[in-house]
């Protein structure tokens, strides 16, 4: 009965420990990176970098990073922002949903053209859907002829670094 009761207070405090990840946090956006990453201060004042669940916005250099870069700042810098973590990517980042003003980032830089839904980690509806209203009114990116996917960029510039580098060196 003792190990029924140890095991069952165990399971109990993971599940609680769980469950706390979860919750929200108010932390503060101090800085922006691109499109789809921020830099927070949260409540014990330390700074996480964080990436927006569910989209890939263009990569510097791309046409609309800036633009994309400028209006995550203009949403989010300096605000209060309500985060909902869903882990970490392999870069250490807190991968999260994020409010700022009940606005969801992610939903509003989707639907004003300036980033993907990233379906390869999403299956989000309301991204597909706000996606789907941009390229049919041509908002932002979408207004090119032939946008190119953040990670189609991507996979090109490691494509072009890895011919670089097979390259012989020549006289």
């Amino acid at each position: 009965m003792i190990r029924r009761t140890a095991a069952v207070a165990v399971l109990a405090a993971c599940l609680t420990a769980a469950a706390a990840e979860q919750l929200p946090e108010v932390w503060r956006v101090v800085s922006v990176h691109d499109g789809d990453t921020i830099t927070c201060i949260d409540a014990g004042n330390t700074q996480r970098k964080v990436r927006l669940h569910g989209i890939d916005a263009p990569e510097l250099g791309q046409p609309y990073s800036r633009a994309s870069r400028d209006r995550l700042a203009a949403l989010a810098r300096g605000k209060a922002a309500t985060v909902h973590r869903h882990g970490r990517d392999r870069y250490g980042r807190e991968i999260a949903s994020v409010e700022v003003e009940g606005d969801d980032l992610a939903h509003r830089l989707v639907i004003e053209g300036l980033a993907w839904h990233y379906r390869r980690y999403s299956r989000d509806a309301g991204l597909a859907a706000a996606e789907a209203e941009a390229r049919a009114a041509r908002r932002g990116l979408w207004a090119e002829p032939a946008p190119v996917a953040p990670w189609d960029y991507r996979a090109g510039e490691r494509e072009r670094r890895a011919a670089g580098r097979a390259a012989p060196l020549g006289r």
